[in-house]
């Protein structure tokens, strides 16, 4: 049994074939190494697209994150503030006892 094996290169379109082969040909090597190198490039394309996809994402979750930092733990100054406002919100929510209703 030989090492090398040929790719089994059968064309249902006479026409696919030919183009093809004539590419092949044009580029300067054999119709399987013109296959293999197209789908490595098709393969490698799609990688690409998803990554910088990827990437993309994962900047957009970045800078959500950093538009908003320690939005989960206030600081002192906004719970001071926070509390002032419920305080201030209570007082005009209950009526002195000699205010009428």
């Amino acid at each position: 049994m030989s090492e090398s094996k040929a790719m089994n290169l059968r064309f249902p379109d006479p026409e696919q074939r030919a183009a093809i082969a004539a590419a092949a040909r044009e580029a300067g090597v054999s119709m399987q190494e013109y296959i293999l190198s197209a789908a490595y490039d098709r393969a490698t394309a799609v990688e690409r697209r998803f990554l910088d996809a990827f990437r993309a994402s994962m900047a957009r979750s970045g800078a959500a994150f950093a538009a908003e930092p320690g939005a989960g733990d206030p600081t002192a100054e906004q719970r001071a503030a926070e509390r002032a406002a419920r305080h201030e919100m209570g007082r005009h929510a209950r009526p002195g006892r000699g205010d009428a209703a």
